[in-house]
């Protein structure tokens, strides 16, 4: 990786689930409060594939506990809602998802916002 001085060092890296992985093994108490939020995490996530409305309880205490207002998370609900339902109906009339997806999605940006997505190449104009 290239150091603040700009020279290339050798350094080593990890991804999320492996620094997890690397907490679980370490044999410190220290550790420890770190592995049972770990364990709590995970356990709510099983809980939420028993019960996906768990899922839509938890976003809504996260929006309210970053500070967004009761209209705010509102309508980011109904809007998350609305483009799921655009999704499947393009699924339905055969839009594949990726490129196509992307295609359409700046097509209805850019008529609503005058804007352009970034990487949709095959959309400028």
């Amino acid at each position: 990786m290239q150091a603040p001085d700009g020279k290339m060092r050798l350094t080593d890296v990890a991804d999320t689930e492996q620094i997890f992985r690397l907490i679980q093994s370490i044999p410190s108490p220290k550790a420890e409060p770190f592995k049972l939020w770990l364990a709590q995490v995970g356990r709510e996530r099983l809980d939420e594939l028993q019960d996906p409305e768990l899922t839509i309880e938890r976003a809504l205490r996260d929006y309210q506990r970053l500070g967004y207002s009761d209209d705010w998370i509102n309508q980011r609900l109904k809007s998350i809602e609305i483009r799921k339902e655009l999704t499947d109906e393009w699924k339905h009339t055969g839009v594949q998802e990726g490129q196509q997806f992307a295609v359409l999605t700046n097509i209805l940006t850019k008529a609503w916002s005058g804007k352009q997505l970034k990487n949709t190449n095959s959309t400028r104009g």
